[in-house]
């Protein structure tokens, strides 16, 4: 089969900074027709060496953990340095409901950032999260935009980057493994030898107890700091965590979609006999470990977050802790490096934050606070950070209003909505698309009546946006098969919903360039007035926190709990959890449960299965219809296409 010539259309023009002291020079690209593979893309681009990045941002090299010549972290003591100077304008990327076609939501990220930076001359930096190998190697693909509209070096972003998600997954195996010795060896010893075993005397005979000992201490109310100071009954108290195993919450977690892992059994060692039980995994990224390196503001506040992360209760119906445990200080010690964001560049050049990674229809769905802090102070009061939230605006925009900017403090500007012309014609009623099959002709023909019945989604999306006092402006992603007619037809009807204004981008196809119009309505809204609030306080109870996401923004008649759900709820209100925010673990797919209800679906109850508490990161986590906390692999997974060239040794295959 002959091979089609791929001419150079466009080269990115250069862009004069409008101060000097703004030292950022675009890099410029060369859009081929017809667009290359996104690896293809990723791998003829030209990469500034990562020193340079930081320096045209005011970043200085001591302040950089290199990680080769083209990826670093950034040390938080930047952030000390720039304390006294004003954030930039906050810019969250969110879109409608999404579907099997992807509605390109990172890539529209990405896009922005590049026309705020390359091609309007602001200071811009996109803060997005790191890829889970799961969906690598299963079906989704990575996260790092496409087109000519990526962060790179692409194989280096979606394949480990700096190892920050092998962190959890080992600083959480560390917690399960903690957590079931504790159990095992507490059955085994009477008190006395329990305590000897955790307070041994030294060669000289002396005891002493470690600093995850003496926070123990303090939450018993012991002051003592001397083990052998301590009477028959505080030393069975500070030993003995008497944990009710029906209550345990604490599963493994591995990054890859593994579905014969969901539930297991755990205990078949022959010195393990007597001890069997049920366990199960989680994707990583799943794990209160990376919630909370998403949430967290600080070394300090990350290892205190550690501490207070509630793996079961006692048999008295006290909370047991990962401090408890002993282990919460050990953890902090394998995420030590992981607390810092990697800094990476676009296409074009402008700077690309990516830390931390949790999915939206399990976790919250968002990049780090300390990413969009750092990045904030880095453009200053004229610049833009533009951070992504995780599938839809009922999942990811209401988590990072209500979880993220309640413990960042930052305040959000502007709501970019990504749309498709295709996405809406499916849920207007279009037919099922099939990975790997030619799309229906409803899809790539026009058709206003079935765009038209979809655009109720977008509606919706909008709606639940202005709840927040933010403004909206509408991004149409648009494909080659889009009429102009069809485009028009979006436009208009997302003024009439509420929008600020809706751009059709090209962005996919022309960088930068194609998202141009984009950035000057993101930069005329973020200069506009408005007045962000949270959907509900805090001091509401539970059920009247979850009620109201699942009514305000799902759209749903009412609520049911499991017995299982209504026994959680009351012992986490007994334990004092009720002042934590809500972060629903749903599908993707639709505003309800029923991941085949398109559109903006009414007449529908959800029904909360059961409800984790992730104390340490700071939410409750209530698990909705048949949501699994760990996906699984297909017939046909992305695998099949990925390899290595052994002579060059580059990545094939991957997208």
């Amino acid at each position: 089969m002959a091979t089609k010539t791929k001419k150079k259309v466009s080269k990115a023009k250069k862009v004069t900074p409008s101060k000097a002291s703004f030292k950022f020079k675009p890099t410029k690209i060369q859009l081929l027709r017809p667009v290359p593979s996104n690896i293809e893309v990723a791998q003829a681009a030209k990469l500034k060496p990562i020193t340079q990045m930081a320096g045209e941002y005011g970043i200085r090299e001591n302040e950089l953990d290199l990680y080769g010549a083209y990826k670093a972290k950034i040390k938080l003591e930047i952030l000390e340095r720039f304390k006294n100077k004003p954030n930039g304008k906050y810019i969250d990327v969110t879109a409608i409901t999404p579907t099997p076609l992807g509605e390109g939501k990172s890539t529209t990220t990405i896009g922005l950032a590049q026309a705020l930076g390359a091609h309007l001359g602001k200071k811009a930096v996109a803060c997005i999260r790191q890829p889970s190998l799961g969906p690598i190697f299963g079906i989704k693909g990575g996260a790092a935009g496409g087109g000519y509209s990526q962060v790179i070096p692409m194989e280096d972003f979606n394949l480990h980057l700096t190892g920050d998600i092998h962190a959890i997954t080992a600083a959480h195996s560390l917690v399960s493994a903690a957590l079931d010795a504790r159990v095992m060896h507490e059955k085994k010893q009477d008190d006395e030898k329990l305590f000897d075993a955790l307070c041994p005397p030294d060669k000289k005979g002396k005891r002493k107890f470690s600093p995850t000992m003496l926070r123990r201490l303090k939450k018993l109310s012991i002051n003592k700091t001397n083990p052998d100071d301590l009477t028959a009954e505080e030393k069975r108290r500070f030993a003995r965590l008497d944990i009710d195993e029906s209550t345990i919450t604490w599963r493994r977690v591995v990054d890859i979609n593994d579905r014969f892992l969901r539930e297991i059994q755990v205990g078949l060692g022959k010195d393990e006999v007597g001890f069997e039980h049920r366990s199960g995994y989680d994707i990583t990224v799943a794990s209160e470990i990376m919630a909370i390196l998403a949430l967290t503001t600080s070394l300090k506040d990350m290892r205190e977050r550690f501490g207070k992360m509630v793996v079961a209760t006692s048999k008295q119906g006290e909370a047991v802790t990962v401090e408890d445990l002993g282990v919460a200080g050990a953890v902090a010690v394998i995420m030590k490096e992981a607390i810092k964001p990697t800094l990476m560049q676009t296409l074009e050049g402008t700077p690309a934050m990516v830390h931390a990674g949790p999915f939206a229809n399990i976790a919250h769905g968002q990049s780090s606070i300390i990413a969009d802090m750092i990045a904030l102070k880095l453009v200053g009061k004229d610049g833009y950070v533009v951070t992504e939230s995780g599938f839809g605006a009922d999942i990811g925009m209401e988590k990072f209003f209500n979880i993220k900017c309640r413990y960042s403090g930052l305040t959000p500007h502007v709501v970019v909505m990504v749309a498709t012309v295709r996405a809406l014609k499916m849920h207007g009623g279009g037919p099922k698309v099939v990975a790997g099959k030619p799309l229906p002709s409803e899809y790539t023909d026009e058709n206003l009546g079935l765009l038209e019945k979809g655009l109720e989604n977008l509606e919706r999306h909008i709606q639940n946006a202005t709840k927040f006092g933010v403004k909206v402006i509408v991004a149409v992603n648009s494909f080659a098969t889009d009429t102009d007619a069809e485009v028009e037809l979006i436009r208009k009807s997302a003024l009439r919903f509420g929008a600020m204004d809706a751009i059709k981008c090209t962005h996919w196809a022309d960088g930068g360039l194609g998202t141009k119009k984009l950035a000057e309505a993101v930069v005329k809204a973020a200069e506009a007035k408005s007045k962000f609030d949270f959907l509900y306080p805090l001091d509401s109870s539970i059920k009247e926190k979850i009620e109201t996401i699942a009514k305000e923004i799902y759209r749903a008649d009412g609520v049911d709990y499991t017995p299982e759900a209504e026994e959680q709820i009351a012992r986490y209100t007994k334990l004092g959890f009720t002042q934590l925010p809500i972060c629903m673990a749903k599908t993707h797919l639709s505003f309800s449960t029923d991941a085949t209800l398109k559109g903006a679906p009414t007449g529908f109850r959800i029904t909360v299965r059961e409800i984790r508490a992730s104390v340490g990161a700071g939410f409750l986590y209530p698990i909705l219809g048949t949501m699994s906390t760990m996906p699984g692999l297909g017939t046909r997974p992305a695998f099949f296409d990925i390899d290595l060239d052994t002579k060059t040794g580059k990545v094939l295959g991957l997208f």
